[in-house]
């Protein structure tokens, strides 16, 4: 085999590699926006992970902590941070089920975390390129590789059936009559 062939068959292996890692983390994830659903909060989950161990996680807290910077992956940030005992995540990978919205974006940056996987796509607060691109081409000049759509089905799906469920609870079908 030329070297052509081998860096290619490297690649391939690599990606294959990274989209069957991609997926289990998501799925930690997942289980993460299972707790939050379980709490009434916003399905939306978080793991960080470094070398290939999950150094942190969290879940959306909004309601319970009363503070709305207690997004997912602020919270994965900072049990991540503890668990290093560094703020610099360098190295990093962000799994977050649905796209980190323009505050938890920045955060993002600014922890120097250098992957970002999410599930599902934000069409309203979207902060990694569907709506708003707080990411790329960001004034810090941190490179950061950006990887949505993993699972994004059951991540969405998820969020889909927290506020069927919520609307049902308030006894509003969602029927507008129409």
């Amino acid at each position: 085999m030329n070297n052509v062939t081998d860096n290619n068959a490297d690649l391939s292996s690599l990606a294959s590699r990274l989209s069957s890692d991609d997926e289990r983390f998501m799925r930690m994830a997942l289980r993460q926006a299972q707790i939050a659903f379980d709490m009434k909060e916003i399905p939306i989950g978080c793991v960080i992970v470094k070398d290939g161990v999950v150094i942190g996680k969290g879940y959306n807290q909004v309601e319970q902590l009363k503070d709305a910077t207690a997004h997912a992956e602020i919270i994965a940030i900072g049990t991540a941070a503890s668990t290093l005992d560094n703020w610099r995540l360098d190295g990093c990978t962000l799994y977050v089920t649905l796209e980190p919205c323009p505050m938890c974006a920045g955060a993002i940056l600014n922890s120097r975390v250098s992957r970002v996987v999410y599930g599902s796509p934000d069409s309203r607060f979207g902060g990694c390129g569907t709506t708003i691109d707080v990411i790329s081409g960001n004034a810090l000049k941190r490179a950061v590789e950006v990887t949505g759509g993993i699972l994004a089905d059951e991540c969405l799906g998820l969020l889909k059936g927290f506020f069927q469920q919520m609307r049902l609870e308030k006894g509003d079908s969602g029927n507008k009559g129409i």
